[in-house]
């Protein structure tokens, strides 16, 4: 398995650069997606990301099949004007919680953000062999048991 990148080290770096670019060139668009537009903002001519780095690649998939307990999320709080960053309880029924005060104009620029906050709190050993549990309704979820 392939490591998280550790703090202060060129391939974390150049993993952060990496996504920048991709969330910069997708300015504009609809939605989010971690490519690189060959002209800001138009994803008919798209490269890089990950289609193209292996590395974030794989750290946006273990990003993405964590448990959803704690997980970092865009909360809208103004249609299309202003976003906050909330984490989630993994309880259904219980909202997210605000994570700071800060409130995005940018959903990009706020996606970025998750990005960083979510790397800097995956350990390095994060989806290696010897963490793997079989299935994802486990009693420990807040799943009901069938």
């Amino acid at each position: 398995m392939i490591p998280i990148p550790k703090k202060g080290t060129p391939e974390r770096e150049r993993l952060i650069q990496e996504h920048l670019e991709c969330t910069k060139s997708m300015e504009g668009v609809a939605g989010f997606s971690v490519l690189k537009c060959a002209t800001p903002g138009d994803t008919t001519d798209i490269s890089g990301g990950v289609h193209e780095d292996y590395l974030l690649r794989r750290v946006l998939l273990r990003m993405r099949g964590a448990s959803v307990k704690g997980k970092l999320v865009v909360i809208c709080t103004e249609v299309e004007k202003a976003w906050r960053i909330g984490r989630l309880s993994g309880i259904r029924g219980v909202p997210p919680t605000f994570v700071n005060d800060k409130v995005y104009t940018s959903e990009q620029e706020i996606q970025h953000d998750i990005f960083l906050m979510r790397l800097d709190e995956m350990p390095e050993t994060d989806g290696m062999p010897e963490h793997y549990t079989e299935g994802y309704k486990r009693r420990d979820d807040n799943w009901p048991v069938t």
